[in-house]
């Protein structure tokens, strides 16, 4: 069954070939031949106009009969003339006569007739078998018209108006689009004028930065002009205590803040106390980095025996940074190994972890303070220092290299020839250890006891079990300060301790496992790794 000429769906002639096509902002073409090409290229393209007209993509059925209904905005007494004006503006044969009906009737035209006028034009220029004859006097009209009457039509009609004229290719820089356009701009609500900013000296901005949850993670420069542009009152404790935190957070080892921060804590000594001080020490454990300021140890010193009694986990926090920095005063520790200030510390709520950190403090004095002469902590009161991987380990084991170096090792060893997250005394998780003979062959770790003796004997010589404990320390990215260089305090301080203890230690870092592409190249480079040690096995290693 054959559609009527201009019913919906129905199929436009294809455009001739070498016909030039009209767009938005391009020529006005009078020719109404013109106005059909512009009309089937932006039906192909309507996603692609209406983005830029804020409404979503019109499907070619949009030129298809109105879909205001049956009753006009509003109803009233002249509902019925409305509607018949409606009905005949769809039924139109021509554009011309789509002009009659709009200006003849001016007491029954209504804002939501000017897109129907739109869609019916559309759909006549679509027509089959040949569109009907336009005249550019007409489309010039009907613009006016409608040019004249936007000012009182609501911002769906205006929407709807721009878009059709757009796809019937009214050009862009066009006086119908510029006052659609225009109408559409004057319907925004308009926006708050932006917030006074207050002018902010040095010490507010360095303070505004730091507290912004959006701070960039690379504000070395940005930090440094701050703190230079402040003045020496401007710099509060709260203010050194942000930048401290942000330092030690993002792994930012910035030796000019570093030594504003050991600076400001010499001057304002008398001023702070402990639990200041523990937050402004722990960038310099964190990062491993020993400031040039003369007085920094002095003065820590002098605050820790003037607060050690009052705030014990602060005490104990400020200890650890320096045990990181291999700087622990005795004085300091004579004072929390004595039985008054562990018998203190056992019944407060943060008893655990002031235990763990007077375990790591022994082990410190042990391996690292053979001078030291004061009380320790007694056996039964220590307990494991890191029991199991760090959190930061955790958090990031889907970016970590353990997995694909344990699969390299089981292809390479076997699985009875390796100990994975082994914990070994005095706490200290490692990542993987291997039990060789004196002759270099790595051994089956079920027939050895894995662990070193701890504390260390004090004559190596003198031990009945020749077999060495290769620990194999994987030195991830994290691992490190931000510069890439530097391992973190909490890493350097493992590996150090391990290193005392007796156990051979066989760095694998980043940079190298990153560059391995596949297992094949990690088993090749695992394997020569293990041969500079002089490691054997399999058939020939026993």
């Amino acid at each position: 069954m054959r559609r009527p000429r201009g019913e919906p769906g129905s199929r436009a002639p294809r455009p001739t070939e070498g016909a030039t096509y009209a767009g938005p902002g391009e020529p006005w073409s009078p020719s109404p031949n013109s106005m059909l090409r512009v009309l089937l290229s932006a039906q192909a393209s309507s996603a692609r106009l209406s983005g830029l007209l804020l409404l979503p993509p019109v499907q070619p059925c949009c030129l298809g009969p109105s879909k205001w209904g049956d009753r006009p905005p509003g109803g009233g007494p002249h509902a019925g003339p409305v509607q018949g004006l409606q009905r005949l503006l769809e039924q139109a044969r021509s554009p011309g006569e789509l002009l009659r009906w709009l200006g003849q009737n001016p007491t029954k035209v209504r804002a939501h007739h000017y897109p129907v006028a739109l869609r019916r034009l559309g759909q006549l220029l679509g027509s089959q078998p040949r569109p009907p004859p336009v005249e550019q006097a007409t489309l010039q009209d009907l613009s006016q018209l409608i040019i004249r009457n936007c000012p009182s039509f609501d911002i769906h009609t205006i929407h709807v108006c721009l878009h059709l004229a757009v796809l019937l290719g009214f050009p862009s820089d066009g006086a119908l689009v510029c006052a659609l356009e225009q109408e559409r701009r004057f319907r925004l609500p308009p926006k708050p004028p932006p917030p006074l900013q207050p002018v902010l000296r040095g010490g507010q901005t360095l303070e505004a930065a730091l507290s912004c949850p959006h701070f960039l993670r690379h504000p070395q420069q940005h930090l440094i002009r701050s703190l230079a542009e402040a003045r020496p009152e401007e710099l509060t404790p709260h203010v050194m205590v942000l930048l401290a935190q942000h330092l030690a957070r993002h792994r930012l080892r910035e030796p000019r803040l570093l030594e504003a921060i050991a600076h400001f804590l010499v001057v304002q000594e008398a001023q702070l106390n402990s639990k200041v001080v523990q937050k402004l020490v722990l960038p310099f454990g964190r990062l491993n980095y020993l400031p040039l300021e003369q007085q920094f140890m002095p003065c820590l010193e002098r605050i820790l025996a003037r607060e050690a009694g009052v705030a014990p986990l602060a005490t104990v926090n400020i200890l650890m940074s320096l045990c990181q920095l291999r700087c622990l005063p005795f004085r300091a520790l004579h004072f929390v190994f004595s039985p008054g200030f562990i018998s203190h510390v056992s019944g407060t709520p943060h008893a655990l972890i002031v235990r763990r950190y007077l375990s790591l403090l022994d082990t410190a004095v042990e391996l690292e303070l053979p001078g030291y002469r004061g009380p320790r902590l007694p056996r039964r009161q220590q307990v494991p220092i890191f029991p199991q991987p760090l959190i930061t380990d955790r958090a990031r084991c889907k970016y970590s290299h353990k997995d694909i170096v344990a699969e390299g090792l089981r292809q390479l060893l076997g699985e009875e020839k390796y100990r994975q997250d082994l914990t070994v005394p005095p706490g200290y998780c490692t990542d993987f250890l291997l039990c060789v003979s004196s002759s270099g062959a790595v051994l089956p770790v079920r027939t050895q006891d894995p662990f070193l003796p701890y504390p260390p004997r004090s004559c190596p010589h003198t031990t009945r079990d020749p077999a060495q404990r290769v620990v194999l320390m994987l030195r991830e990215r994290w691992h490190y300060c931000r510069d890439g260089r530097v391992l973190l305090g909490s890493r350097a301080l493992r590996e150090r301790h391990l290193g005392l203890m007796g156990y051979q230690l066989l760095p694998l870092p980043f940079e190298e496992l990153e560059s391995q592409r596949g297992l094949p190249q990690l088993k090749s480079y695992l394997r020569q790794k293990l041969q500079a040690l002089g490691l054997r096995w399999g058939p020939e290693g026993g």
